[in-house]
């Protein structure tokens, strides 16, 4: 018998369409309930039950208990991590779904990969963090520099709850529209936590878009500066 990870029950769990479909609605952060993660599959409530059972029996949801209602979560970010990448992977291969419409732009800009920002918003803040020296490479990592921590105290984010947390402080996500990285990690969702306090934008109801203001546009736009057209397409 072979031994090590199971790759092929992975697999499966997230390559079934109804738990594919699932599983993206998860991906704009927000915790669902059974009902509504059904309409999101297209498919009846008992049967999505049964699939969201399979799910967190295999690690990959958790349920939470808010009075009457039941509701479903992404178990963690390497989770939503595993699932942008295999959307880059897909988008990459072509694989492209053909229901395309005017949500896409707005996609493509700006929206939530389950905790941090992706799009072409998400890129620049990583390219512009690169570029001032706020981030380097490191190995096959990435690591904050002083001036980083600098630049951050400034903008109000407190890194010490950060840097004692579990999961990474600092990683890149590739993303699935821009074909480059932007940021993730515990900073990744510090950003996105701090762009939404400041009323520079606003999640869209039931979307994993992250719609910014006139005036939200201009203060990222000074907060996140790049050299003009960096990466040319």
């Amino acid at each position: 018998m072979k031994e090590g990870p199971d790759i092929a029950l992975i697999g499966s769990l997230i390559g079934d369409p109804a738990r594919a479909n699932m599983l993206a609605a998860l991906m704009a952060g927000k915790a669902l309930t059974a009902t509504e993660l059904s309409a999101e599959a297209g498919i009846t409530p008992q049967t999505a039950s049964a699939h969201l059972r399979r799910l967190e029996e295999s690690g990959l949801l958790i349920r939470q208990k808010q009075g009457r209602h039941r509701y479903y979560a992404l178990a963690d970010a390497e989770v939503g991590n595993v699932l942008e990448t295999i959307m880059n992977l897909a988008a990459n291969r072509g694989h492209l779904r053909t229901n395309t419409g005017p949500k896409d732009p707005a996609l493509r800009e700006a929206r939530i990969c389950y905790d941090h920002l992706a799009g072409e918003k998400g890129v620049r803040i990583f390219d512009s963090l690169i570029e001032r020296s706020v981030l380097q490479v490191s190995g096959d990592g990435l690591a904050l520099t002083e001036r980083g921590r600098v630049l951050l105290s400034g903008m109000g984010i407190d890194l010490a709850p950060l840097e004692r947390a579990r999961r990474p402080l600092c990683r890149t996500c590739l993303d699935w529209s821009a074909r480059r990285s932007h940021l993730a990690g515990s900073l990744g969702a510090a950003f996105l936590d701090r762009i939404i306090a400041l009323k520079w934008a606003r999640r869209e109801p039931n979307s994993r878009i992250l719609a910014f203001s006139r005036s939200g546009e201009q203060a990222f736009a000074e907060a996140f500066p790049v050299k003009a057209n960096p990466h040319p397409h």
